[in-house]
């Protein structure tokens, strides 16, 4: 095992993508690491730069916040790509939550991936747990199938799907 498993120490941030959680909700649900995090890297990719602008102003921490959403296409992840090629470290935080569960920084870790850039995930907050949590139901086992479409048609193929 390795020795850093316990350590409290800040850890210094290297090249390459970080996948950060961020509060849902409250914004004290945030972890030391991620504070790190936030404050070592070079950017801060995010899905609204308002939204993570609160949580970075309520830590003081100041830096650069390029957007990548649901309307980001080929380019702008290609020009991501280029900066951690370059030797960038940058955070890909959610506006709430777990990056990556329905969210659009799905495309960007696949593409960082496939073109050899270390990406590092971070524990922390998420709405799934929780959720199975509160439910009541056996947590043994469980599905995440997304969110169900908005359209009639198409939720009811999903459901089907899953049946």
């Amino acid at each position: 095992m390795s020795d850093d498993i316990h350590s409290t120490d800040s850890e210094q941030v290297q090249p390459g993508l970080y996948l950060v959680s961020t509060p849902i909700g409250n914004l004290r649900d945030i972890t030391l690491r991620a504070l790190d995090t936030l404050k070592g890297v070079d950017a801060i990719v995010c899905e609204d730069s308002r939204v993570t602008g609160k949580l970075l102003n309520s830590y003081g921490i100041t830096k650069k916040k390029i957007v990548y959403n649901d309307h980001s296409d080929e380019a702008d992840r290609n020009a991501l790509i280029k900066q951690l090629n370059d030797g960038a470290s940058l955070a890909l935080v959610s506006d709430a939550g777990t990056p990556l569960l329905s969210d659009p920084g799905f495309k960007l870790v696949h593409d960082a991936l496939r073109a050899g850039i270390r990406v590092i995930p971070l524990p922390g907050p998420s709405a799934l747990l929780p959720a199975l949590q509160l439910s009541g139901l056996p947590s043994d086992r469980f599905l995440f199938a997304g969110f169900l479409p908005h359209k009639q048609g198409a939720r009811k193929t999903m459901l089907e799907d899953l049946k």
